[in-house]
C-alpha cells in the first residue's frame, strides 16, 4: 500500500462535472442532479483500499446524518479495473448492498472525473458549498489504519456543520491520506510530482 496524500484543489474552485453510472441502480447521475443542495460532499473511495475499510462504517452515518439535513452525497470510485478487478462496478454494487449505502456510487471508468478533481487518494474528501464552489477538501479525521485513533469524522463534520449553520469553513485543514488511485497504465496525470 502507497500512501498518498491529497492534492488539495484550491478553495473556491467550482465543482467539476461529472455524468457517470451509478454501480448501484445502473442509472446516470450527473453533478446537475446536486443543483439546490445545501452543501455537496464528494467521495473518491474504492472498495479494496485499507484506509477506506477503515472509515467505511463513518461514511455511512456521515451520509445518512447529512443527507437527511439537504446535503447532497455522491462516492465515486475511479481505479482502474485493469489492474484492480475487485474495483469493478460488479463489486461496488455489492458493497453498497452490504453496507446500505443510499447514496450514489459511481464508476469512473476513464478516470476523467478523478483528474477533473484532482484526486489523488481513497479516500479523498471534497465539499462543496450551495453555489457548488469548494469549501473544504481534506482528511476525514485524524484516524488511520492501525493508529489506535477512533474514527470520528470530526474534520469532515466541522466542514459541513460550518456551512449548514451559514458559517465561513476554516481554511486550516489537513490533506487526506490514503492509497493511490490505480491509474490504468498510461492514463496517469500530469499533476503529480
Amino acid at each position: 500500500m502507497v500512501e498518498t496524500a491529497s492534492n488539495m484543489l484550491p478553495l473556491g474552485t467550482r465543482a467539476p462535472d461529472f455524468s457517470l453510472v451509478d454501480a448501484t441502480t445502473g442509472k446516470e447521475v450527473a453533478l446537475s442532479d446536486f443543483e439546490g443542495s445545501k452543501a455537496l460532499l464528494v467521495m473518491f473511495i474504492c472498495n479494496h483500499c485499507p484506509f477506506v475499510v477503515h472509515v467505511r462504517d463513518e461514511l455511512t452515518k456521515i451520509a445518512s446524518d447529512y443527507a437527511a439535513r439537504g446535503v447532497g452525497v455522491v462516492a465515486i470510485n475511479s481505479n482502474s479495473i485493469k489492474t484492480h478487478p475487485q474495483d469493478g462496478p460488479e463489486h461496488m454494487r455489492a458493497l453498497a448492498e452490504e453496507l446500505g449505502w443510499r447514496f450514489p456510487f459511481l464508476f469512473d471508468a476513464t478516470q476523467e472525473v478523478a483528474k477533473r478533481y484532482k484526486a489523488a487518494c481513497t479516500p479523498d474528501f471534497f465539499v462543496f458549498d450551495d453555489q457548488m464552489r469548494l469549501a473544504y477538501r481534506g482528511q476525514l479525521d485524524s484516524s488511520r489504519p492501525s493508529s489506535n485513533v477512533p474514527v470520528t469524522g470530526e474534520d469532515l463534520r466541522a466542514a459541513l456543520e460550518d456551512l449548514l449553520a451559514g458559517r465561513p469553513v476554516s481554511a486550516d485543514q489537513a490533506p487526506s491520506l490514503g492509497c493511490n488511485i490505480k491509474w490504468a497504465p498510461g492514463n496517469e496525470p500530469d499533476y503529480f510530482g
